[in-house]
């Protein structure tokens, strides 16, 4: 018996360093790793979406473009004033190698000459403040003027709490506007 107990005990002592080296980062389960190189792979994928849409030529700050990538398919969402932009962005975006699928929910605004009118009150008016002017400077600004039937929606990103409250306060300024939503996104320090 008690020889039994011995080689019991012995078993046991070999067996804990095995049990632990199972159960080490280095050790990882080959799932987790695909994982992560899949996060990797949506990342890359995502930014390479962003750039695409980025660099359409018409592309301005009064247009907005939004995206989801599912695994290997983009849905596209936003509004843009040019009916072209939109197809411009599917093909864009369908040019990408890892991209099997464009799903195309972008709006293109109506035509309204009181709707131009008021995009350019309130680009005036953001931009043209001394305190958000540095957000012009930018190939494509990053606050996003978006008019439809004289309801205006800022959106983008901004350094902080109160450049985000400025610029609706400037836009709220404008005559002729009915309504104004402020989906602008604060990043940054916060300064």
């Amino acid at each position: 018996m008690r020889k039994e107990l011995r080689s019991l005990f012995v078993m046991l002592l070999l067996a804990i360093p095995m049990v632990a080296l199972a159960n080490s980062p280095a050790a990882q389960p080959q799932e987790e790793k695909k994982q992560r190189s899949e996060t990797k792979y949506r990342e890359k994928l995502a930014k390479e979406v962003r750039h695409q849409l980025v660099m359409l030529p018409w592309y301005s700050v009064f247009d907005s473009l939004e995206y989801k990538v599912e695994g290997d398919k983009v849905i596209l969402s936003g509004q843009v004033t040019r009916p072209t932009l939109k197809s411009d962005a599917e093909a864009a975006v369908k040019s990408i190698e890892a991209v099997s699928s464009v799903v195309n929910n972008i709006e293109v605004l109506p035509l309204s000459p009181m709707d131009d009118q008021i995009r350019r009150a309130v680009y005036r008016a953001i931009y043209g403040d001394s305190g958000l002017s540095r957000y012009s400077i930018q190939a494509v600004p990053s606050i996003h003027i978006i008019v439809k039937n004289g309801n205006v929606t800022l959106e983008g990103v901004v350094d902080s709490e109160a450049d985000k409250n400025l610029a609706y306060l400037r836009a709220s300024a404008v005559p002729n506007i009915f309504s104004v939503k402020n989906n602008l996104i604060v990043v940054g320090n916060g300064k």
